[in-house]
């Protein structure tokens, strides 16, 4: 069982950043073999991909691409998601993923709120 738990969502204006941060009940050298991910999920749509980060590299969703930064601390066993120039569009619930090879595992999500 991996247990992951997001923290960082908040309330944020339009234009405004966040900071999310992710940490996983793993060992170093069990964490580093998990590929890190981000999605997001908004009121009637699919939950979407928006970053990914492994040791191949990293991948963002074309609509936060140059806006948000993922990266991952080993040591930590964190990964985090930088957002900037936040849009009413980035509005939703963003929950940490760690994969690898037929495991997938959940956190229980934290919420962004993107208004004015």
């Amino acid at each position: 069982q991996v247990q992951l738990v997001e923290s960082g969502g908040d309330l944020v204006q339009p234009g405004g950043s966040l900071s999310l941060s992710c940490a996983a009940s793993l060992s170093f050298f069990t964490f580093i073999t998990y590929t890190m991910n981000w999605y997001r999920q908004t009121p009637g749509k699919q939950r979407e991909l928006v970053a990914t980060i492994d040791n191949s590299g990293i991948y963002y969703a074309d609509s936060v691409k140059d806006r948000f930064t993922i990266s991952r601390d080993n040591a930590k066993r964190t990964v985090n998601l930088q957002m900037s120039a936040l849009t009413l569009e980035d509005t939703g619930v963003y929950y940490c993923n760690a994969h690898r090879r037929t495991e997938d595992w959940w956190g229980q999500g934290t919420q962004v709120t993107v208004s004015s």
